[in-house]
């Protein structure tokens, strides 16, 4: 039951039409009053009052409605939070409205409300998302509800919460605004002078150390400059170990760091012994908890810039990993010890598994193939079963499947992604060869079902697995992965096991990826040969696998008919039309065909195939087109890369390659 003292709709109508009616009562005895007074027409008398008495009303009316707004809004108020209550949540500091549920208006508010956005009245009748800028049900119904909603409201920033109450049988919507604003700045400025821990290595200083006068001098110029880049940031550096650098830093410096692109990287790069310039290598972590945990990932950071082949920053943070510099040739790191290390590592997860998968990348070539048969003898020598994944469908590798064909240890080796699949059990091992990102390997669906996973690659590493494999080496400073598996089975195999078959196929690789050992080769390259040669490997009979069909001799003149050069420097030429497997072959050989043209530092070509855009891409060793194609989710060598574009046409690729050509050649 109401109380007698709450004013109503129909009490306000009462008052309002009574007062009315006394003041017409008013205004009818001054009517004859002012005739007989003044003489004046009465008419005109009349409509002077008529028009006062209008007035009168009006302002009545608005009075009236006021009166019967306040009343309507305490009685929600009073209704839905109770007299104790109401009075605590009108003094509040807190933000509060109530607004009705069927046209999200404002039934009542505290003052705090009305202050937020400068208003001194209640906000009676203002429809929510005007007042907070959204509506009501995207707070109540929003998946952060319970978290609330953040916005911006009279320059303040306010976490919105809400919930729907029920009174008098109608629906209200109470919302409550908590000021997170010095809460924010605060978090914001803890931040940004949150420490951030380096790692630091100097990539080819051990090369000169022979030298001794002339290491001490780069040394002491490296330990230079990567004190005054301590100084200016405001951070400590520490020497923990000959060649390898601490150094800590603000998240706030590091901000200033990347926006120069780091400059000490290249004050560092200017350093040059003859012609080889001095590089880092560094890995800076803002991701953990604690200084401890950011160390971990410093380093785990600094591995990754060393497998991409140093002479770049590796910056880990909550996001992602992003990378800066990379500018030069991988430097050469890796010793026979840690092959052996590698190899002896890889056995023994063979031996623990059910199982062995071996796999490449999609489109294999002759590397990928290689050096899969060279990892599947390593598991027959330790006793596993092994099979090599493949697309049985590519007719590039007809050749190489026929040349195991004859060979009993291989009888039912080969095997498509279907049948892997049924081959996985919990125990399976996967390994992965010439290839270190997931979307470019023959089965991703592969990679996720396998819970044990080891890469063996010599590419620039270019994302990250789901989950953290067993055994990762990648080593961008190898000619190819078969070199780096061949290096492998020299420290594992006994001397008279035979291999013929796979050290043919391995050279093959090599001499792929070499270009019969005229690019990318170094020491251990013709190493690693010598010992396939030793082995049964035949470079006579290895060039057969390289005999190119009349109809891919056809497609390699139409690349060369269809070149435009660009910047001046650069060769890119285009493939006419949707092509097949072989077309890209013919893409690669075009490439490398290209860089025999002078004036020409590296060159692309361009062939669509099955609806994507494959891109081979080669370098004289001034350009790096990994980098370029990084851009486009590709990968590689500093001078060898490749990638695949999801594009409409060779056209739309090209403008997309050449818009990553014009950021690397201006950063």
């Amino acid at each position: 039951m109401k109380s007698s003292k709450e004013p109503t709709k129909y009490t306000s109508v009462a008052f309002g039409i009574g007062i009315t009616a006394v003041i017409g009562v008013i205004f009818l005895v001054l009517l004859g009053a002012a005739v007989r007074v003044t003489g004046l027409d009465a008419a005109l008398i009349a409509g002077v009052l008529a028009a006062i008495y209008a007035v009168v009303c009006v302002v009545i009316a608005l009075i009236l409605r006021r009166i019967r707004e306040s009343a309507s809004g305490e009685a929600v108020i009073k209704s839905v939070l109770g007299t104790t209550l109401r009075d605590a949540v009108r003094w509040m500091d807190v933000p509060v409205v109530i607004c009705d549920e069927s046209d999200s208006k404002i039934v009542w508010n505290n003052p705090a409300a009305s202050k937020l956005i400068g208003e001194s009245e209640p906000l009676f009748g203002t429809r929510f998302d005007r007042f907070a800028g959204i509506s009501t049900g995207d707070v109540l119904f929003a998946d952060s509800a319970d978290d609330g909603v953040q916005r911006t409201i009279g320059g303040r920033e306010m976490i919105i919460r809400g919930t729907r109450i029920r009174a008098n049988d109608k629906n209200f919507d109470l919302f409550m605004f908590d000021d997170v604003t010095e809460l924010r700045r605060l978090a914001d400025e803890a931040r940004t002078n949150e420490s951030v821990v380096c790692q630091i290595v100097i990539d080819n200083l051990a090369e000169i150390s022979s030298d001794q006068d002339r290491f001490r001098e780069c040394s002491s110029r490296v330990a230079a400059i990567l004190s005054q880049w301590a100084k200016d940031c405001d951070g400590i550096i520490k020497e923990y170990e000959r060649d390898k650098y601490l150094l800590i830093m603000s998240a706030k410096r590091l901000a200033e760091c990347v926006e120069s692109r780091f400059e000490a990287l290249d004050c560092v790069r200017d350093i040059r012994v003859g012609v080889i310039p001095v590089t880092l290598s560094v890995g800076i972590s803002c991701v953990g908890a604690t200084l401890s945990e950011r160390e971990r990932n410093a380093a785990a950071a600094l591995e990754l810039a060393i497998q991409r082949g140093g002479d770049q920053i590796a910056v880990r943070s909550e996001d992602a990993t992003e990378f800066y510099g990379g500018r030069t040739k991988t430097v050469q790191k890796r010793t026979k010890v840690r092959s052996r290390v590698i190899a002896g590592e890889l056995a023994e997860y063979m031996e623990r598994a059910s199982n062995v998968l071996v796999m490449g990348h999609k489109f294999a070539d002759f590397d990928a193939f290689g050096a899969a048969v060279g990892v599947a003898r390593l598991a027959m020598f330790v006793g596993t079963k092994v099979n090599v994944v493949s697309d049985l469908g590519d007719s590039g590798l007809d050749d190489c499947r026929r040349t195991f064909a004859g060979l009993a240890d291989y009888d039912g080796m080969f095997v498509d992604v279907s049948e892997a699949l049924d081959l996985v059990t919990t125990t399976t091992l996967l390994v992965i060869v010439d290839v270190n990102n997931p979307a470019l390997v023959e089965s991703p669906e592969l990679v996720r079902v396998c819970g044990d996973l080891a890469i063996i690659d010599h590419h620039r590493k270019t994302a990250q697995f789901e989950r953290e494999p067993l055994l990762s080496y990648i080593e961008p400073s190898a000619s190819a992965a078969c070199e780096l598996v061949a290096e492998m089975l020299e420290q594992t195999l006994d001397p008279d096991e035979q291999i013929a078959a796979e050290a043919q196929m391995m050279l093959a690789g090599i001499m792929l990826d070499t270009k019969q050992f005229s690019a990318n080769t170094t020491a251990q390259t013709f190493s690693a040969a010598l010992y396939l040669r030793s082995r049964g490997a035949n470079p006579t009979e290895a060039m057969r696998y390289f005999r190119t069909p009349l109809e891919d001799y056809v497609r390699d003149a139409k690349f060369r008919t269809n070149v435009v050069i660009y910047r001046s420097v650069i060769a890119i030429t285009l493939g006419e039309g949707e092509g097949e497997s072989a077309d890209r072959v013919a893409a690669a050989k075009a490439a490398d065909q290209l860089l025999t043209v002078q004036g020409v530092r590296a060159s692309f070509a361009l062939i669509r195939i099955d609806g994507v855009v494959h891109i081979s891409a080669r370098s004289t060793g001034d350009i790096n087109v990994q980098l370029i194609l990084e851009q486009l989710r590709g990968g590689g060598h500093y001078d060898a890369a490749g990638a695949q574009v999801e594009a409409k046409s060779v056209s739309e690729a090209l403008g997309m390659l050449k818009s990553a050509i014009d950021t690397y050649l201006e950063e």
